[in-house]
């Protein structure tokens, strides 16, 4: 469809042909700058209690095993946050569910630093999971719907980069306050910051033009923002704008086991499962195991940190191959992080040989989960994209849960480094079978195409004959 300057008020406007139609300007980079920086807090705050966990055991006097429920309680928060939330942001719109979500998980982090017992830390620590979760999926879910379709991976994966960047800032950060000032100093600034941001998201982050014209709402305000992403267009008074995308009723997540999309559902929650079990064993585990082998606290917060390093590396490294081969790419990533995390194991005593083999490990495990966050964003229509990211995402997090946990019983069971890490190696070839099965069964990938999503490839063959406009 090409774009006038002029858009007659008979000639209905198809709001994702329009935005697929437009490069990647100004209003989609200050979107992703928002979205990156909401995840930015959210990775520092999901990573803090794992970097200041040897500075608060020795502090309480915990064991490893007692340390295995503080991490997953905030986990499990993130899982019921995600659960909820991308439903809830389906019905009632992206942008008021990520402010609360930054709100809550702000108030979270700053409250950690005043608690005093282990009981109280895992109620706290749950509560701001809650919060971490329900922002995810939604700036996910905002960042695709206002992207074009050959970019939209990359612009996800850019936009995601921010968690990355977060979780390894706390691991420096951590670094240099826990000697001077001790743990709590770090949930002091985790808890602050976010809190500062709230206002700033309140006037600035618009809501998901896609969601207005399924919704019906604000015809005027869709012409704003497709103005803004494609200064040259102007749309007469009124201009109908429509999305070609199933109106889909009910319980939003039934919608995932309808039209063909079930066995796709459950190969991405394995594929999340595995990956997100890995990273936060990896994130969680790291700076203690480092620990006991030798290094001290801040070394072992800076070596692990390099799991988040490898993770922006392998963000910017695999976008544009990504949007280019799918889960074929993704699947390989998976493969060659069952090697890196093996040799972790081996190479625990080596500061520097370790250093490498973890930063390989996160660009493949990090690397690979933003992936695959953007190729759920991709495969979900509108109506259900926030549920089908949360609920994978949901899914994912009992991984998460797991993960910790495990490792806690291996230490406390006296496995060597090499079992502990190459059981989670595992995991990573759990997640390469996976998408490897995503890739024959969608056929997506290999051709030279974008990655496609809900208005297109796969769902074009599901597509009913009502369009959902305003």
């Amino acid at each position: 469809m090409a774009i006038s300057n002029s858009q007659s008020s008979t000639a209905p406007v198809d709001v994702v042909e329009f935005i697929d139609q437009q490069p990647v300007g100004g209003f989609q980079i200050k979107l992703l700058l928002l979205c990156a920086a909401v995840l930015f807090l959210d990775g520092f705050d999901t990573q803090a209690i794992g970097y200041v966990a040897p500075a608060l055991a020795g502090e309480w006097g915990l064991t490893k095993a007692a340390l295995g429920p503080v991490f997953s309680a905030g986990l499990f928060g993130l899982m019921i946050g995600a659960l909820l939330f991308g439903p809830l942001a389906d019905r009632i719109g992206r942008r008021k569910i990520i402010i609360f979500s930054t709100l809550a998980f702000g108030i979270g982090t700053f409250a950690t630093a005043f608690i005093g017992d282990v009981h109280s830390l895992l109620a706290i620590r749950f509560l701001t999971g809650l919060g971490l979760g329900g922002a995810m999926p939604n700036a996910i879910a905002m960042t695709s719907e206002f992207n074009p379709r050959r970019r939209r991976a990359t612009m996800v994966m850019m936009m995601f980069c921010g968690f990355s960047v977060g979780a390894a800032l706390g691991g420096l950060l951590a670094a240099a306050l826990i000697p001077l000032f001790g743990w709590r100093s770090v949930f002091v600034v985790g808890g602050a910051v976010p809190l500062l941001l709230v206002p700033i998201l309140a006037q600035r982050l618009p809501e998901s033009v896609r969601f207005l014209v399924l919704r019906g709402r604000a015809p005027q305000r869709v012409a704003q923002l497709l103005g803004s992403i494609g200064p040259k267009a102007s749309f007469a008074p009124g201009t109908r704008f429509v999305v070609h995308e199933p109106e889909l009723t009910g319980i939003p997540v039934l919608h995932l086991f309808r039209d063909g999309r079930t066995l796709v559902t459950l190969l991405l929650w394995v594929v999340f499962f595995m990956s997100l079990l890995d990273l936060y064993f990896l994130s969680n585990w790291l700076p203690t195991v480092l620990n006991d082998l030798g290094a001290s606290v801040s070394e072992a917060a800076v070596i692990g940190s390099m799991l988040q390093v490898g993770g922006i590396v392998g963000t910017f490294a695999l976008g544009s191959i990504i949007d280019r081969f799918s889960f074929r790419a993704l699947a390989l990533v998976y493969f060659i992080a069952v090697f890196a995390i093996g040799a972790i194991g081996h190479l625990g005593h080596s500061a520097v040989l370790v250093t490498l083999a973890i930063f390989v490990a996160g660009l493949c495990i990090v690397g690979g989960q933003i992936a695959a966050n953007a190729l759920a964003a991709a495969f979900y229509p509108t109506a259900v994209r926030a549920t089908g990211v949360g609920w994978a995402l949901g899914i994912g997090r009992i991984g998460s849960i797991v993960g910790p946990l495990v490792g806690g019983a291996l230490l406390s069971m006296k496995w060597s480094a090499a079992e502990v890490f190459m059981t989670a190696a595992c995991a990573a070839l759990c997640a390469a079978l996976a998408a490897f099965s995503l890739s024959r069964l969608t056929g997506i990938g290999g051709h030279g195409g974008a990655a496609p999503d809900s208005s297109a490839a796969f769902e074009a063959a599901l597509r009913p004959s009502t369009t959902a406009g305003l």
